[in-house]
């Protein structure tokens, strides 16, 4: 996890969190979260990136729409990261 951006790690929180999301519904999570516009020129790339580094899964949705969900390796690693922020953090 120490080797991504917080950004990435962000996408990450919410792939795991949302129910087979696409970008739209990514952004808007974060968008949300950031309470500022995140725009398609960082999303998809740090998307990518977390594809190309095996912790995402892309897949089709339709022929315009990219669903994504975490593989089982970003799985492993939200949640150590979540065990040790527990370790400091109270509930």
């Amino acid at each position: 996890m120490d080797e991504l951006t917080g950004f990435q790690r962000d996408l990450l929180f919410v792939v795991c969190g949302l129910d087979d999301p696409n970008g739209l519904d990514v952004k808007a999570e974060l968008e949300d979260y950031y309470q500022s516009s995140i725009n398609h020129g960082r999303l998809y790339p740090n998307l990518d990136t977390l594809v190309d580094d095996g912790l995402v899964e892309k897949g089709r949705a339709d022929d315009r729409t990219n669903r994504y969900a975490l593989t089982d390796t970003g799985e492993r690693m939200v949640e150590r990261r979540r065990d040790w922020q527990d370790r400091y953090v109270d509930g």
